[in-house]
């Protein structure tokens, strides 16, 4: 890597799986990014092997450079600059092509996005010159992936809401529809003057855009308002652009996650506070990178900054935002989740206990992490026999039971709901002196963690062990509730041959 813009970044190898049911990867990416990348690194490249970041992106990059000049799309001087452009993008996070130009999907539809919170700096200004330079790049990139014959394409920006959080301004404001207004234009003049520099070489197809909203006189951020009109003068003054339309927000996919964005487009974010699963098991709530970068340019009030808002609020980011775009930006996904503040420091967990025993001859362990108060505060279970498909709906079902006792869900609430499901391992239980057999898995862990947090011999009354034959595969019911069972006494039926003797024709 000596001489190119790997040479001193340090690397960490971890490993990732692009989703639960997949095989974990080995992944090198440089040492400060969060596991979030590594996931998308995993599902962004091809195959099921190791994956390395610099020999990933090297590969496309060396990919969209040979074709742009076997294409006659880019020059010997224009190549080597864009290959450094787009490497100084993705290394700094701050534009990345979409995932089908990651895998070498030809077919598809090539993107390009922007996170708008890499362009700001530790004090929370905005690069403006170097946000103008990505979007050249971008359009550049994309007319070399279609071939020099597309005439849209689909460069855009992502996390606006984490954006206008570090900015200090709540997405339902006037203040930050300025702001989008703003970037949108700015976005907008710089992709038609690249455009219009690209039609210079390989000749003109569209006229220039001569009317447009004026962006706003002024907005919260230095600058932008005068760098918005600037570029658009420029993109007006041109002889003519090589393409229909640049700017177009699109649906994310991993490569918005490769850079930290956690917002798609114009989206509002969703809180500031999000779930994740330690690398124990357990799951744990803390704050979004957005709530991070926004507690640290304006304490106390990332909560408040990044707080969902309403559908109305969407839409009045959308009006202001549309008239810049080329194509209408894509309806979201889903309506957010109610607010939550901000979690406090959470005191360091008690010990826990752990119980390993075997349910009808499958291992079992289970561990119940207890708060300084004594209260369960987390289970995890694990098997010693489980596909993928079963361990993640296993991980998915622990992971609302820990939200709810976290949100203060009794832990009893959770016994009557579970105690004496029935599936498979169940029968005789080895290795607990209380619980002598089970209709399940989930049956043994939810009665004993009854035994051990609800007062053990009130807990063994009120969910005492069923009879061996209860814990049976065929068995069917509760032990509570036994009807009777086949065969029954069921009526009379008369043959077919004697029904067809009282059919009567009827003329």
């Amino acid at each position: 890597m000596a001489g190119t813009a790997w040479e001193g970044i340090a690397l960490r190898r971890t490993r990732a799986a692009a989703d639960p049911d997949s095989e974990p990867r080995s992944v090198a990416l440089p040492a400060a990014w969060e596991v979030e990348a590594a996931e998308a690194l995993a599902l962004l490249a091809p195959g099921a092997g190791p994956v390395a970041l610099p020999s990933l992106m090297e590969g496309w990059i060396g990919r969209l450079v040979g074709r742009g000049l076997q294409d006659g799309l880019l020059d010997a001087a224009q190549a080597p600059r864009l290959a450094e452009s787009l490497r100084h993008l993705v290394l700094s996070r701050r534009g990345v092509p979409g995932a089908a130009t990651w895998r070498g999907e030809s077919k598809a539809e090539p993107r390009f996005v922007l996170s708008l919170p890499a362009f700001l700096d530790d004090a929370g200004g905005f690069d403006i010159a170097a946000y103008g330079a990505a979007v050249e790049a971008g359009v550049q990139a994309l007319e070399v992936l279609g071939g020099g014959k597309a005439t849209r394409l689909r460069l855009g920006f992502a996390d606006l809401a984490g954006l206008l959080a570090a900015l200090g301004l709540p997405y339902d404001s006037e203040a930050a529809r300025d702001v989008a207004a703003c970037l949108a234009a700015l976005t907008r003049g710089a992709a038609e003057c690249a455009s219009a520099r690209i039609a210079e070489r390989l000749g003109a197809r569209e006229p220039a855009a001569l009317l447009w909203p004026a962006p706003p006189a002024r907005c919260a951020v230095p600058g932008l308002a005068a760098a918005a009109r600037r570029a658009l003068d420029a993109a007006g003054a041109t002889h003519g652009l090589r393409h229909q339309g640049c700017f177009v927000l699109t649906l994310p996919d991993a490569a918005e996650a490769l850079l930290g964005a956690e917002t798609g487009g114009l989206a509002p974010a969703q809180g500031a506070t999000r779930y994740v699963q330690a690398a124990d098991g357990s799951v744990v709530e803390q704050p979004t990178r957005a709530a991070r970068r926004a507690e640290s340019l304006h304490p106390g009030r990332a909560a408040a900054l990044l707080a969902p808002v309403s559908d109305s609020a969407r839409a009045a980011m959308e009006r202001a935002v549309s008239p810049y775009l080329h194509a209408a930006s894509p309806a979201p996904l889903a309506r957010p989740e109610p607010a939550r503040p901000l979690p406090p420091p959470r005191p360091a967990l008690a010990g826990g206990t752990v119980w390993k025993v075997v349910v009808g001859g499958h291992r079992v362990m289970l561990r119940a992490t207890e708060a300084p108060d004594g209260s369960l505060a987390e289970i995890t279970l694990s098997m010693g026999k489980e596909g993928s498909g079963f361990r993640g709906l296993l991980d998915g079902f622990l992971q609302a039971v820990n939200i709810g006792l976290a949100r203060g869900v009794p832990l009893s609430d959770y016994v009557a709901a579970f105690a004496y499901t029935r599936f498979g391992p169940s029968g005789a239980v080895e290795g607990d002196g209380e619980i002598l057999c089970a209709t399940s898995v989930l049956d043994w862990a939810f009665r004993r963690l009854a035994i051990a947090h609800l007062g053990g011999a009130a807990a063994r009354q009120l969910w005492p062990d069923p009879a061996l034959e209860d814990c049976a595969a065929e068995a069917t019911g509760t032990p509570a509730d036994r009807g009777p069972m086949l065969p029954l006494n069921l009526p009379e039926q008369p043959s077919p041959a004697a029904r067809r003797r009282t059919f009567r024709l009827v003329g």
